[in-house]
């Protein structure tokens, strides 16, 4: 196992250089010009060759790749396109924490609410609570988020006036409630059907019998051992959320509200084709992802000793 993890951390800096390359290339070779964007249209050439050449445009590609990666090396990510004068690592820092709280308290939450929905569907098997726990799961994971967004929008801030239309003010606001409500839907219909799932499948193993005929409780058979080892396999799934949770967001979500996360940043920079931000975004949406990854594999391995054996 020790020797697995070496050889993921030896193949991270290699994995994030290799998808440097890609979206450096997209913005080299993509259409459009940045510097068309940031000066407009009607700009002087000789104003916009000169900004061009301060970008490092006119560069060749090769070179223009060592540099952006000889300065993120030293921690310098440039100097966005659409906000003049500020570094990529500070704007992007300023939105992660805000997208952070914001989804990982809806991670949590829509967990917490499908683990539950799906042991409760799970027990109760083919019944017409089973039915309509499942049959809710799917319509909710089967309607977009801005078709939520609005509706529920127009209720609560525009008719009843119970919540403010937007904003951010931390994750103790009033104004968290109804983005966190809604982000947490896409984790509680995942971990619902996953829970269920898992639960039916653990239920009919050799061992529930055994534990049946021991004279167990009920309780204890159910919570002790089949709820427990049906909760395993979530635990990538928890992972590898957790991992976009943390850097995260969500573009027409954030966007509508008015909420200074990522996913406004990111929608923002891709209209005005901000390729130091976008590659940055990209860069650390891979690490984390990758590392997120890496770390639900060690804890499953704690988690369930076969695969220490492995």
């Amino acid at each position: 196992m020790t020797a697995q993890i070496i050889r993921r951390l030896l193949w991270l800096p290699f994995l994030l250089i290799i998808l440097t390359i890609i979206t450096l290339a997209l913005a080299y070779y993509g259409p459009g010009d940045p510097v068309q964007v940031m000066l407009g249209p009607r700009a002087p050439k000789e104003a916009a060759e000169a900004l061009r050449q301060q970008l490092g445009l006119n560069d060749p590609f090769p070179v223009y790749v060592v540099k952006y990666i000889s300065k993120a090396l030293q921690g310098d990510l440039g100097e966005s396109y659409k906000y003049r004068g500020q570094p990529v690592g500070p704007l992007i820092w300023e939105r992660l924490g805000v997208s952070a709280q914001l989804n990982l308290a809806a991670l949590l939450i829509g967990t917490v609410i499908g683990i539950f929905l799906g042991t409760v569907a799970g027990l109760f098997r083919n019944s017409w609570v089973d039915y309509g726990i499942i049959s809710t799961v799917v319509l909710l994971d089967s309607i977009p988020t801005f078709a939520i967004t609005l509706p529920l929008l127009f209720l609560f801030a525009v008719r009843w006036r119970i919540l403010p239309p937007g904003g951010w003010q931390g994750l103790l606001d009033i104004r968290a409630i109804l983005p966190i409500a809604i982000l947490s839907l896409g984790p509680m219909t995942v971990f619902a059907r996953q829970t269920r799932a898992n639960l039916l499948e653990v239920i009919g193993q050799d061992y529930i019998r055994t534990a049946r005929s021991k004279g167990l409780p009920e309780s204890m058979v159910i919570t002790s051992h089949a709820l427990r080892n049906s909760l395993i396999p979530l635990t990538t799934l928890f992972g590898l959320a957790l991992g976009g949770s943390l850097i995260g967001g969500s573009f027409f979500m954030e966007t509508l509200l008015g909420i200074p996360g990522i996913g406004r940043l990111a929608f923002e920079t891709f209209l005005a084709r901000d390729y130091p931000v976008i590659t940055a975004l990209v860069i650390l949406t891979a690490a984390t992802i990758a590392i997120a990854n890496l770390v639900v594999d060690v804890a499953y391995a704690y988690i369930d000793p076969r695969i220490r054996a492995t």
